[in-house]
């Protein structure tokens, strides 16, 4: 263990694993969404993600945008941004739909039993990604830099560029929405009664259906957002780029509170922030294991989470 390599770098650490938890949060969006209501862990979501992080690069490359080209003035880069956020949320937003509709509908209606859902989501998943590979020959395919790297402030040896205040406060404002949107809006209280009580729900007028596909749409969008943060942050994706996040977003929604919308918000920041401070203190190589070293313990000692509070019972 190195203490003083952790202290030495607290600052550094710090707001790389707050951007790193960001994107983790916006990904655990859709593990929360989906069990909140259903009660199933969706392990095709990685995959809802993983589509995301290529409509992001396709769209940026038809606008002749490569891992070559110099990076673009503010507003080539806005516009840029807003057109892969576009193309990324209708990607993953119908991979998502596409996945309940074809995975999950139908077992539904024919009252599977849970493990059923299990494996077909794990099929799903591996089908998605295994799709991907032979699209992309199971290569890397390279980002465009489209945010420079350079730092804005710096608060001792903690220098904080613009890709990171751009990652981290896009998270933020699309959760405060996704909230409110929840929390206040018609089609939210829909998802929040069938979540309570599909039963009593549906006696109300509620359309099941309608709200289960609508959860799937919702954690789609969320996914696409993170892919193109991904995309940005990390320079490259890959036809299996899902899979370790989609472990470490599952992780951070079982940490903030599975079915727990703001609990994923924590689960992710305190996630990102846990992997980094381990990387100074154990080394880069352990940097990922501790999720799977938290997910074993938060099941041990609290498996309801941080917040421990469904998404039925949530409030403003």
């Amino acid at each position: 263990m190195h203490f003083s390599d952790l202290w030495n770098n607290f600052g550094p650490l710090t707001i790389t694993g707050l951007t790193q938890g960001a994107i983790i949060a916006l990904f655990a969006l859709g593990y929360t969404l989906v069990y909140g209501v259903l009660r199933l862990i969706n392990f095709a979501h990685s995959e809802v993600f993983l589509t995301g992080t290529f409509a992001a690069i396709g769209v940026w490359a038809l606008f002749g945008f490569d891992p070559n080209s110099a990076t673009p003035g503010l507003g080539v880069t806005l516009g840029m941004l807003l057109l892969a956020l576009v193309g990324a949320i209708i990607a993953s937003g119908a991979t998502a739909l596409v996945v309940e509709a074809v995975a999950y509908r139908p077992l539904r209606r024919r009252n599977a039993p849970p493990l059923t859902f299990l494996i077909t989501a794990i099929g799903a998943s591996l089908a998605i990604s295994e799709w991907w590979g032979v699209i992309t020959h199971r290569k890397s395919i390279g980002v465009p830099v489209l945010v420079s790297p350079d730092p804005v402030f710096s608060i001792g040896n903690m220098q904080v560029t613009q890709l990171q205040i751009l990652i981290i406060g896009l998270a933020l404002v699309m959760m405060v929405a996704l909230d409110q949107f929840i929390n206040r809006s018609r089609l939210g209280r829909g998802i929040r009664a069938v979540a309570q009580n599909p039963d009593a729900a549906a006696l109300m007028g509620v359309n099941k259906g309608r709200v289960i596909s609508l959860v799937f749409l919702v954690g789609g969008l969320m996914a696409g957002v993170a892919a193109v943060m991904y995309d940005l942050k990390i320079g490259t994706t890959v036809y299996n780029a899902g899979t370790l996040l989609g472990i470490e977003a599952f992780t951070a929604a079982v940490l903030g509170g599975i079915g727990n919308l703001r609990g994923a918000l924590l689960g992710g920041l305190l996630l990102g922030l846990l992997q980094n401070y381990a990387s100074g203190l154990f080394g880069t190589e352990w940097q990922h294991a501790v999720a799977f070293v938290l997910l074993v313990l938060i099941l041990l000692f609290r498996p309801t989470g941080l917040l421990g509070e469904s998404l039925g019972r949530a409030r403003a």
